[in-house]
């Protein structure tokens, strides 16, 4: 049986794709790589956050949710900044129909340049968590798609 942990989501087999790793015995997060070069522009008013992809998804428990947590050296080397603050990936987003549960991490760019990020850059971290639910929960709805689809 599979607790959780991470595997290359389709379509990133083959582009030489590192799963997380923690690199302390202490460490509470898994450091994540970028799937691929991309140019995060430099923040003007009105721009959307850039998603950079890991090529990787991961896989929970019901009672659990993985957050996706910025580098934290980012926002002071390179200025990015999490547009979400933190993600939070859900258990049913793994091999959604959409996306086969793809964790990418929205950023924008505070300064006044645009910043590249290489493939294989550290980008982020990702962390398992638990959640509580409260008495009268009735949620029983469906994840039908990936990225962004909860509330769709």
């Amino acid at each position: 049986m599979k607790n959780r942990g991470f595997e290359i989501v389709k379509g990133y087999e083959d582009k030489n794709i590192k799963l997380p790793i923690r690199k302390t015995a202490n460490a509470a997060g898994y450091d994540v790589e970028a799937a691929e070069d991309t140019i995060i522009p430099a923040f003007k008013k009105g721009i959307k956050p850039t998603l950079v992809k890991t090529g990787i998804k991961g896989y929970c428990q019901e009672n659990e949710w993985i957050m996706v947590a910025n580098r934290s050296s980012n926002p002071g080397k390179k200025h990015l900044v999490l547009a979400n603050g933190i993600g939070i990936v859900d258990a049913d987003y793994y091999e959604n129909e959409d996306n086969d549960g793809h964790i990418m991490f929205a950023y924008f760019n505070m300064s006044d340049e645009d910043v590249l990020i290489k493939k294989g850059d550290v980008i982020g971290q990702l962390v398992f968590m638990n959640y509580l639910i409260a008495n009268n929960d009735k949620a029983e709805g469906t994840r039908k798609g990936g990225f962004g689809s909860t509330s769709k």
